[in-house]
């Protein structure tokens, strides 16, 4: 099943893969490994998902933050991947920023987010290694930074 189709079931839409924000590039793969740079809470383009938790955001709104972090990622996964979902064989690893306040301490419940996303979509071989901090800002003031790292099939 394709990666839209399967998004599709679970009511999301695979999103464009975004271009670079600055000067990197969106994933490199080196081996059978993927390595998707940190993706924000922006899809196709539409600014979302901004401030700070604790302070302008609650928790429901950072976890809407993080899946949409974890759309962009998988559409970059699938993108390393040339569009064939079905090489893309494991997440590794993700790793999870959170813009807020010095006493917000929920940041893993804000990843879990994009976390079970990533295991709806990929079932077992979606559970991950995964760190989940907090940043007192994150680039262009976003709720959510998220990077990954994916195996692939050759």
């Amino acid at each position: 099943m394709s990666l839209k189709d399967k998004l599709a079931g679970l009511g999301y839409e695979l999103p464009d893969a975004p271009t670079a924000y600055a000067s990197y590039v969106p994933y490199v793969v080196s081996g059978n490994l993927v390595f998707v740079a940190g993706q924000i809470p922006f899809l196709n383009g539409e600014k979302m998902h901004t401030g700070r938790l604790g302070e302008d955001l609650s928790i429901e709104q950072g976890v809407e933050a993080a899946k949409a972090c974890a759309l962009n990622i998988l559409a970059q996964a699938n993108a390393a991947a040339d569009g064939d979902w079905s090489r893309v064989t494991r997440c590794v690893k993700l790793g999870g920023f959170v813009n807020a306040t010095a006493d917000f301490t929920d940041h893993p419940a804000v990843i879990n987010g994009a976390s079970e996303l990533i295991v709806k979509v990929m079932g077992d071989a979606g559970k991950h290694a995964r760190f989940a901090v907090g940043a007192p800002s994150l680039p262009l003031d976003v709720a959510v930074e998220i990077d990954a790292v994916f195996e692939i099939a050759a």
